[in-house]
């Protein structure tokens, strides 16, 4: 079992405050795991197993719980009164009306709630509303390339180990199915059942095959700018006629759930977010592979979803940066400020353009900002004019 270590810090850290514990991410990204690590934590540190209370919601055992009443009256009963009670419960959004028993249990003393879903919805709509302020987030993500390696003690060869992370999935029970045929399947389950689950059954989407289509598209377009109109165009001179809202719809569905991930753009000199334009970046591109099989992807773009989901792991707010009429990949915003981001595979060629033409957005901003450029090149550390180049593995690593 791999140790998550930032997200158990996360949980930890926020032990015994008067505060829901709300965690969430895709589908098998570890969510589950994370609870029982940091339950192991809390008996290490003197918890009785009686003021544990923990409930996985997809468990067939839990099929009869049918609203927020009986889940409150099942945890309700496990309370012993006057002892400190942890209450874990796993993919609560399976519950109607869920947040009024969260809500109920948040306000009974000496009870520390923590709760998962696998829907972005777990924290939108009327009823969310009860929980205002009363919660904190922990966006969690698939494994890292840093935990990934953590697997791969005796591996040394960090450039193996990169293509099998983006090959094989960052999904951490995909680990223990060496078999790429096994694999597949495995991860072919994860994606049916964010689609029939989290979004055919909540939404009523009439057409799956076309929702499934517009998945594809988006992982065969993973960092390119799309809008709703170029996926509605593009899908209906394939011969798959479909409405722009339908497409918008769709999209909403989709990083609703955290299977990818939308990315506006922000203009750097004016400091504004713009509202057209958006990137998509998959939370696996494992998954990609499972799905389209080894059609051939652009390896800088590969490398570009791994950054942003880095980025996204180190807490920043990332947008895609406007800079005058070029762009810059991300641009990293923070409570300390700014930080920009070029990537790219390589720039290594015989007379210097590529570097030149990577570096240009980052010297067009007149800031003094940290500007960073990742490639896979194995050379030393260099600084051009103040922008960093560094090896994005050791910059992953760090």
């Amino acid at each position: 079992m791999i140790a998550r270590e930032t997200y158990l810090d996360n949980l930890i850290r926020f032990r015994d405050k008067h505060l829901i514990k709300v965690v969430t991410g895709i589908r098998r990204c570890g969510k589950s795991t994370l609870f029982e690590l940091y339950q192991d934590f809390l008996r290490g540190d003197g918890v009785a197993e009686e003021q544990i209370i923990a409930i996985n919601l997809e468990e067939g055992e839990y099929d009869e719980i049918a609203d927020y009443r009986q889940l409150y009256a099942l945890v309700a009963r496990r309370i012993i009164p006057g002892k400190k009670m942890y209450i874990f419960l796993d993919e609560v959004q399976r519950v109607a009306e869920f947040q009024r028993c969260v809500d109920s249990l948040y306000v009974k003393k000496d009870c520390d709630v923590y709760i998962t879903g696998s829907n972005a919805y777990l924290l939108s709509g009327e009823l969310a509303t009860l929980l205002s302020g009363r919660y904190v987030e922990i966006k969690m993500l698939p494994l890292s390339f840093k935990e990934y390696v953590s697997n791969f003690p005796e591996n040394s060869n960090l450039e193996r180990l990169y293509a099998d992370y983006t090959q094989n999935s960052a999904f951490p029970y995909a680990l223990e199915i060496p078999n790429p045929k096994d694999r597949r399947q495995y991860l072919q389950g994860i994606f049916d059942t964010i689609i029939l689950k989290d979004i055919i059954a909540r939404k009523k989407f009439p057409d799956t095959a076309m929702l499934k289509s517009v998945v594809r598209f988006l992982f065969d377009n993973v960092g390119n700018l799309c809008s709703t109109k170029s996926i509605a165009d593009t899908m209906t001179s394939a011969g798959r006629k479909i409405t722009v809202h339908t497409v918008e719809s769709y999209l909403s569905a989709l990083t609703e759930c955290f299977i990818f991930y939308a990315v506006g753009r922000y203009d750097v000199k004016g400091k504004q977010h713009l509202k057209t334009g958006e990137k998509y970046y998959a939370a696996d591109i494992g998954l990609r592979y499972a799905l389209l099989g080894s059609k051939q992807m652009d390896i800088g773009r590969v490398l570009e979803n791994v950054v942003y989901l880095e980025l996204l792991r180190r807490g920043y707010e990332v947008y895609i940066g406007k800079v005058g009429s070029t762009e810059v990949d991300f641009v990293a915003l923070s409570a300390d400020g700014e930080e920009y981001y070029q990537v790219a595979y390589t720039v290594i060629d015989a007379d210097g353009a590529t570097l030149r033409r990577e570096l240009a957005p980052l010297e067009a901003i007149n800031d003094h900002n940290q500007k960073f450029l990742l490639t896979m090149d194995n050379t030393p550390p260099a600084s051009h004019n103040g922008i960093k180049q560094l090896n994005a593995l050791d910059w992953l690593l760090k």
